[in-house]
């Protein structure tokens, strides 16, 4: 082989080039590069530059040193996952002859299970956020839909059909298009936001008193500000949509149903809910629940 093929930086770059060809999101396309160019200056301090020179003991190494520096297990198996896929990918282009990472095990670890919201502390929250059109609509909407954050941020205008109470959710990266209906309680806090909604603008639904886009960071850090005001603990945006999957499920909605309401690419994701919900209702129902 020669020094373009086992140069680690050209091998990254190749990697990415794959990912990207196959429609992985860039969130994770971003999360794997990073991972493997820390594992590229782990090794840099022992002289090592090409991917065909890192073996086993040096991705354990690896490992170990994550761990001292107080990696939680859960991102180091993470970590482990982008490598195993970058030497996987390397193999199978003949840029390595073997798999350093194959025999690497993964720490072991407890997965935490989803945090559902009471109906006590959603009902806070929604109290917390009354006197703010913009951010209760968007409470609703993550909680009475289910949608991801990223989705409502992007969700514009001409998504919204409030005569038959439904929204679409556009393709993006490697999710597919969904429609996703609207209850009682989300088409009000909407309809009432749109009313105060300043004119013109971003097409974007959520947007900023000067009409830009309502960024993710942004409506991350609102609503944590809200969770505070409302005296709810260790709480995150993500949980809403923890809360509305859970909800669902425990109301007797049928997990094909709400999974693909979710956006779920998998069933099982949406059966790990099932370990961690409390009762699951005896009878199936079509009519979604409202919280």
């Amino acid at each position: 082989m020669d020094q373009t093929q086992t140069d680690l930086a050209g091998n990254i770059k190749s990697f990415k080039g794959q990912l990207e060809s196959t429609g992985r999101a860039s969130a994770t396309i971003l999360a794997y590069t990073k991972d493997i160019e820390q594992l590229g200056e782990f090794v840099k301090k022992a002289g090592k530059t090409s991917a065909s020179a890192i073996t086993s003991e040096d991705i354990d190494n690896f490992k170990a040193d994550l761990d001292g520096k107080h990696y939680t297990a859960k991102s180091i198996s993470r970590k482990l996952n982008s490598i195993k896929a970058f030497f996987r990918y390397l193999k199978a282009q003949n840029l390595v002859e073997t798999n350093p990472a194959a025999t690497v095990s993964h720490p072991k670890y407890e997965l935490k299970p989803p945090r559902v919201l009471s109906k006590l502390e959603y009902r806070a929250l929604r109290d917390a956020c009354r006197s703010d059109a913009r951010i209760s609509a968007i409470v609703e909407m993550l909680l009475q839909t289910g949608m991801r954050i990223s989705e409502l941020a992007n969700l514009a205008i001409s998504d919204i059909d409030l005569a038959n109470m439904k929204i679409t959710i556009r393709a993006y990266e490697s999710h597919g298009e969904r429609e996703v209906p609207l209850n009682t309680a989300a088409k009000a806090a909407l309809g009432v936001y749109l009313n105060e909604r300043p004119k013109g603008g971003a097409k974007n639904v959520f947007i900023t008193r000067t009409g830009n886009p309502f960024l993710v960071r942004n409506i991350r850090s609102s609503i944590d500000r809200f969770f505070q005001l409302a005296g709810i603990k260790d709480a995150k945006v993500n949980d809403l949509r923890h809360t509305f999957i859970a909800q669902q499920l425990m109301a007797g909605t049928p997990l094909v149903y709400v999974s693909k309401l979710a956006g779920h690419k998998r069933l099982s994701t949406t059966e790990k809910y099932l370990e961690f919900i409390s009762e699951k209702g005896s009878k199936e129902k079509l009519r979604l629940e409202e919280l």
